[in-house]
């Protein structure tokens, strides 16, 4: 059983590592999509990562087109802060690819678009929040999704 973590052009290292670190502990497997807004030999990343980044279960695509053509079919998520369906109404299950957008921009709006569907928030309670930091994020989602099928 396992789950995709998918980062579309992820900008922040220490958010990469941490993640990278996530997905070693979870069992899921760890997609990057480039361009980066660092350099995967970043000491950031790795440091975030501690030892563990040989370990990762880890693939990486040289654009958003090419994570397209090698996933095609998988089933996907994606989440953004305008999603109109909470993460808890997802039906989290083996294999499931959850998008992530970069830290300062989010998901590209064609793809919020052309899966509009299939985005969901993460409900935050406070007016003067614009987002959570990507690293946790993720560890929500992932966790909820653990939760939901073990």
């Amino acid at each position: 059983m396992a789950l995709n973590i998918v980062l579309f052009e992820p900008e922040i290292p220490n958010n990469t590592g941490n993640i990278g670190r996530l997905s070693l502990a979870t069992g899921a497997h760890l997609h990057l999509v480039k361009p980066f807004g660092f350099e995967i030999s970043d000491a950031r990343l790795k440091r975030a990562g501690l030892d563990y980044w040989k370990h990762i279960s880890l693939f990486v695509y040289e654009s958003i087109e090419d994570f397209y053509k090698k996933n095609h079919g998988k089933e996907m998520v994606y989440f953004s802060s305008h999603g109109a369906k909470d993460h808890w109404s997802i039906d989290y299950k083996d294999d499931l690819f959850l998008i992530f957008g970069s830290e300062s921009k989010g998901l590209p709006a064609h793809i919020v678009e052309d899966n509009i569907n299939q985005v969901y928030k993460i409900p935050m309670y406070s007016p003067h929040i614009r987002s959570l930091n990507l690293a946790n994020a993720v560890s929500v989602v992932i966790y909820e999704g653990l939760r939901s099928i073990l």
